[in-house]
């Protein structure tokens, strides 16, 4: 996984790095993911349900590899299963996923590394601090974006997207083995505008560098729109 700290192809502030981990598990429906709810009060993501994660801080940062961003990455991504959820995670068991980096007009721009990992073979009681998490469950994909969909829960777009891919895996083995047999892909995200809503354009759509939205080229964007979400890709 290459460091992408050193570039910044957009306008805009330079992102802040970031961790995510899906953690999965299997369950009697299926795979089923830990989603847990962030404080509504809270100015970055407030009341969407997302993944436990956070920001890279100094200290996950490994003395002997100050600028190793994808070991500090897996570091912050361990700590913070820990310190959101309760969660005790081993650094070895996680799947480098995808990676995404927010437009120049978000309000706190980070650029996320996104891990799987599998949930411990004893299911841990998952605890919550209150404050900055309110609430948690364990969800299958396909549940949390028909949740959305009926307006039950809010989620981000890369939660939306990563719970899509992960809604083709009918279990643990499976979508470990995507993961594995997979580069992480990487996703600069690029807003157009429309009448009903809004759509996040990614690499390798016709509009993303300027080509028009409408017009007939290859396709790789998702669809906010007031008719639902739909995920649109070649």
């Amino acid at each position: 996984m290459a460091d992408t700290t050193s570039s910044n192809p957009f306008p805009g502030p330079s992102p802040i790095p970031a961790a995510t981990v899906i953690v999965a598990r299997d369950g009697d429906g299926g795979l089923e993911t830990l989603l847990i709810r962030r404080n509504t009060a809270l100015e970055f993501a407030g009341g969407m349900w997302v993944f436990p994660g956070g920001r890279i801080d100094p200290g996950d940062y490994l003395a002997e590899a100050p600028h190793d961003e994808a070991t500090a990455a897996r570091r912050a991504a361990v700590r913070e299963a820990a310190e959101e959820a309760g969660l005790v995670l081993d650094e070895a068991d996680l799947v480098p996923f995808s990676h995404w980096t927010a437009p120049p007009i978000s309000p706190k721009r980070f650029a996320t590394w996104f891990f799987l990992a599998p949930c411990p073979a004893v299911t841990p009681v998952i605890t919550i601090d209150g404050g900055e998490i309110h609430d948690h469950t364990w969800m299958r994909p396909a549940d949390a974006i028909a949740r959305r969909e009926a307006g039950e829960i809010d989620l981000a777009p890369p939660t939306w997207i990563t719970l899509h891919r992960m809604a083709r895996s009918p279990g643990l083995s499976a979508a470990l083995l995507d993961a594995r047999s997979h580069e992480p892909e990487r996703f600069e995200t690029r807003f157009s505008r429309v009448d009903d809503g809004v759509v996040a354009v990614y690499e390798g759509d016709v509009a993303y560098d300027g080509g028009p939205l409408h017009g007939p080229g290859p396709r790789h964007r998702l669809w906010m729109v007031a008719s639902g979400w739909r995920y649109e890709r070649d």
